[in-house]
């Protein structure tokens, strides 16, 4: 499937509307797009109008990211609004693992939402779902009903075929290794007053809401699909894969290979990883469908370097309470740097990723500090020779390392944490979710490494 985007230029060099946003797939009426036409498209990416990867915010969100002690930020995040037409809102978070891990979460940032607007555009049903918006309607309930489940079967087979799609381009790529390396993947969408969510790995997204008294209340939207999820445990050993937890850190548990203890993801589903992709680790999201209502007010999305020292109701105090609509992002942050360095005051602090986006479509009238005024048409994004994005980090340039940093802790507290309301959906075999729903893969567990050790291959055959 074609992912091409090209963007129409006025005469006067601006970029035109959304509405000029064409995807290249290949019909009759258009030539044939080659793979250097598609690394120039997305290259032009960081260019297009109303889409941020970077420190700063847009019409409705905000997001930062902030560099563990651990390495190079493995961590990536974008805010696409008018994604496809108007009113619709894309935001994700991918959090890198492995060697080359920052390379892959850049790469699925890149190219996974234009993938779902390619499978969207795909179709002339798929084309009318943008305009149209499922919140039901009295009346007519049955027919109401009807076309909900079919937008909503829509959104689910796009986003089934979009990270499919995703993972199968990270295996094919040339300069870029993923047998070792991998990324989680939270992605949201929001149409009207409708979220569609896709979730593979262990980054979360969770919503603010008042209750019946005003008061605001922590919503889980999606599932930390971790190894120890019954669902995910019983698929991964019926594949030879094996999970467990190494003594040093009981409260984290692993993916290994049959024959040799590594590399230890501790994580059940993730793109790349494709060492462990024939042993039960899959890339198919976990796809969720909720309607919006007025008390709803805000979604946050974040890395693990959140989750692992902040609770669902300590992140919907921090940016509920912030200075400024503006700031929550940068706000939410710091306040988990501060909680590493409380809690875990030995260990390395990991890279945190975070987007706020806020319902009502409103920011701060007033502009904030100079440290918030980064917008994706002015950041600095270029490709090396290989076609690997590079990027900067302070204004210094990533280089890919060779391993990350190695730090042992075992866990002060066993929280358990509310998961929200919604249907959630498992797209690999249609069924609901409801029943795992309260085994939550950070209940009282502050992730080491995502990755142990790379595992080791010789001649020698697996004992049987």
């Amino acid at each position: 499937m074609g992912c091409c985007v090209s963007t129409s230029y006025r005469s006067n060099g601006e970029a035109g509307s959304s509405s000029c946003l064409e995807l290249g797939l290949c019909c009759q009426k258009r030539e044939r797009k080659t793979f250097s036409d598609h690394v120039v498209s997305l290259h032009k990416l960081s260019s297009l109008p109303n889409r941020i990867f970077a420190n700063g915010k847009s019409r409705s969100s905000c997001i930062f990211t902030q560099q563990g002690r651990k390495g190079v930020n493995q961590d990536a995040m974008i805010v696409w609004e008018d994604f496809g037409s108007e009113d619709v809102i894309f935001c994700g978070v991918f959090d890198g693992h492995g060697p080359h891990g920052h390379l892959v979460a850049r790469r699925v940032r890149d190219s996974l939402p234009v993938k779902l607007l390619s499978f969207l555009h795909s179709s002339e049903f798929g084309k009318a779902c943008f305009k149209r918006d499922v919140k039901p309607e009295s009346g007519e309930a049955e027919n109401d009903f009807s076309a909900e489940n079919e937008v909503n079967s829509m959104w689910r087979e796009a986003f089934l075929k979009a990270y499919k799609a995703m993972d199968k381009e990270l295996k094919s790529h040339a300069n870029l290794d993923c047998f070792c390396s991998g990324s989680t993947a939270v992605s949201v969408v929001k149409q009207g007053s409708n979220l569609f969510m896709g979730n593979i790995g262990d980054s979360r997204a969770i919503m603010g809401s008042k209750d019946s008294n005003d008061l605001m209340v922590a919503i889980q939207l999606t599932v930390d699909l971790k190894p120890d999820l019954p669902r995910e445990e019983e698929r991964i050993k019926s594949c030879k894969g094996r999970v467990f937890a190494l003594q040093d850190e009981p409260e984290v548990p692993r993916v290994w290979l049959p024959f040799d203890n590594a590399p230890g993801l501790a994580m059940a589903r993730a793109f790349g990883d494709f060492c462990l992709k024939d042993y039960g680790v899959i890339s198919v999201p976990e796809f969720t469908h909720r309607l919006l209502t007025d008390k709803d007010q805000f979604i946050v999305l974040a890395s693990d370097g959140v989750w692992d020292v902040l609770s669902n109701e300590e992140v919907v105090d921090i940016v509920s309470s912030a200075p400024s609509r503006t700031s929550a992002a940068r706000v939410l942050v710091e306040s988990a740097a501060r909680e590493w360095k409380l809690k875990y005051p030995t260990s390395k602090m990991d890279d945190c990723a975070v987007v706020c986006l806020f319902l009502d479509g409103k920011m701060d009238l007033e502009e904030s500090d100079g440290d918030e005024q980064c917008y994706s048409s002015a950041t600095t994004q270029s490709y090396n020779h290989s076609g690997n994005p590079v990027e900067s980090d302070n204004g210094k340039k990533s280089e890919p390392s060779l391993r990350r940093n190695f730090t042992v802790r075992t866990s002060e507290e066993n929280e358990t944490f509310g998961i929200g309301g919604g249907e959630s959906i498992d797209v690999e075999d249609g069924t609901s979710s409801a029943a795992d729903q309260n085994w939550l893969g950070l209940e009282g567990v502050t992730r080491v490494n995502s990755l142990v050790q790379l595992p080791r291959f010789s001649e020698e055959k697996p004992n049987s």
